[in-house]
């Protein structure tokens, strides 16, 4: 029996907590699974998974041996992923997902310019602002922004800094007044991003000091394009990625303030599984973001 082929099977019944699941993922009968399982097991010396009528869940030794699987797994599609791709013109389908206000401002252009440069390369771009795990949900790559997820399976590649800026409307400041001080925020109506882990809590520093300070306000909102335009329309204070507001402060919709204190910068990266790690078009791509990001 191949010994790979059980490796493998071993780790989909685990990720999937039943031998039928696992079976109908790799369509073959739940006998089959069972059998290769086993074969592991005898061949080790160790029990690997302890069984029940209800679920099937690793061992202490299972769940080491199921990592070690992973690994080896993931070495083995990746080397064949190279070795594929090593003399061929990059070709085939990238499918990307990336932040909405970023997707629409700044990436969408660059997409264009790096598919005429790879003409054999299609793009399928998703543009969403929560959290996508590449591997459960089909994706080569996805961007983000932030502070990058901690997983043994995915390669996390930070491309460039992005700083942040608070700012409001000046028909806001001419009626509430421009704020001096962290603290003073208490008072106005802020903003807020919905996705951050912070909340309501703004995190700022001054001369190297951290300062936090609960902030309220009457719109909170998980898309970046939307809080600007409020701010805009003067319903209060915001505090967003710098390519978001940058037109708006150049024409005078929106203005700095506290521009003494700064706002923790937030990390571009591009995020792929750790098996896609040599696959010539997600290399192509990463390398593409760097040269046109590298300064942003």
């Amino acid at each position: 029996m191949d010994k790979l082929e059980s490796m493998y099977a071993f780790t989909q019944v685990v990720e999937n907590g039943s031998f039928a699941e696992a079976a109908r993922k790799m369509n073959l009968s739940r006998s089959s699974v069972n059998k290769m399982v086993i074969h592991l097991e005898n061949h080790l010396g160790v029990q690997l998974l302890y069984r029940t009528t209800r679920q099937v869940t690793p061992t202490d030794t299972g769940k080491a041996f199921y990592k070690r699987c992973l690994e080896i797994l993931n070495s083995v599609e990746e080397a064949e992923l190279a070795v594929s791709e090593q003399h061929s013109e990059p070709k085939g389908i990238l499918r990307i997902n990336a932040p909405m206000s970023f997707g629409m401002s700044v990436l969408g252009s660059k997409i264009a310019e790096f598919m005429s440069r790879y003409e054999k390369i299609n793009i399928q771009l998703t543009l969403e602002d929560r959290f996508v795990d590449p591997i459960s949900e089909g994706y080569d790559l996805v961007i983000r922004i932030g502070s990058p997820p901690d997983s043994s399976s995915l390669v996390v590649n930070p491309i460039t800094i992005i700083p942040r800026v608070i700012c409001a409307s000046p028909s806001y400041l001419n009626i509430r007044g421009i704020p001096k001080k962290i603290q003073d925020l208490k008072d106005h109506s802020c903003l807020n991003y919905g996705y951050l882990t912070s909340g309501c809590q703004w995190e700022l520093s001054y001369q190297e000091k951290e300062e936090k300070v609960l902030v309220k306000g009457v719109l909170c909102c998980n898309n970046g394009e939307v809080l600007r335009d409020a701010a805009i329309k003067g319903l209060g204070i915001v505090a967003l990625p710098n390519f978001i507001v940058e037109e708006a402060l150049k024409n005078g919709a929106l203005q700095t303030i506290l521009s003494n204190y700064k706002l923790p910068e937030l990390t571009l990266s591009v995020i792929y599984p750790i098996n896609r790690h040599l696959s010539t078009k997600i290399q192509l791509f990463t390398q593409f973001l760097q040269e046109c990001f590298g300064e942003l």
